[in-house]
């Protein structure tokens, strides 16, 4: 199963920015790929258990191994890209 880890917080102007475009892509994904949130300031140990640096940062995994990472606001195509190609 592929899962998308979002690492974000309340203070985060691009986090609050992609907020809407991750709506779109767990609708349109329904089923196939998992979208867990962590906030940053509520989840340290698995924030930096993954090492991250800033925010946001999402990161795919395919059966637990990180595959691919994106750090700050991106498109949706660059998103929807990153996670589709693991599926």
């Amino acid at each position: 199963m592929v899962k998308l880890l979002d690492f974000w917080a309340e203070w985060c102007g691009p986090c609050k920015f992609m907020e809407p475009i991750l709506e779109e892509i767990e609708k349109e994904l329904s089923g196939k790929v998992e979208i867990e949130k962590i906030n940053v300031d509520e989840n340290q140990e698995l924030t930096v258990k993954h090492g991250v640096m800033s925010i946001p940062t999402y990161i795919v995994t395919k059966d637990d191994k990180e595959v691919e990472r994106i750090i700050g606001a991106t498109s949706k195509e660059n998103l929807l890209k990153a996670i589709t190609k693991h599926e």
